[in-house]
């Protein structure tokens, strides 16, 4: 494979990720429930400000950083979860 073939396929696999990231976003939380959408999304964007600051500093934070993380990622599944319970699953 040669470095034209790659760039050339390169928009397309960004397309493919996005539409997948898209439809992960969407199958969390349900349409209907945009505040749940919402929160979902600033919460995720907080887990990777979190990586950010374990990069930037050699992830020496004594395990404070992994532990936010961790219960921020429970956090998701309990917006998850409150979709579903908001549409009666």
């Amino acid at each position: 494979m040669n470095g034209k073939s790659i760039m050339k396929t390169s928009p397309l696999l960004k397309l493919a990720v996005g539409l997948l990231l898209i439809v992960f976003v969407l199958s969390c939380v349900s349409a209907p429930h945009p505040n749940l959408a919402a929160a979902q999304q600033y919460v995720q964007q907080a887990i990777d400000k979190v990586t950010a600051a374990q990069k930037a500093n050699d992830y020496d934070m004594q395990g404070h950083a992994a532990k936010a993380k961790s219960l921020m990622e429970q956090a998701i599944r309990e917006i998850q979860l409150a979709g579903q319970a908001a549409n009666g699953y």
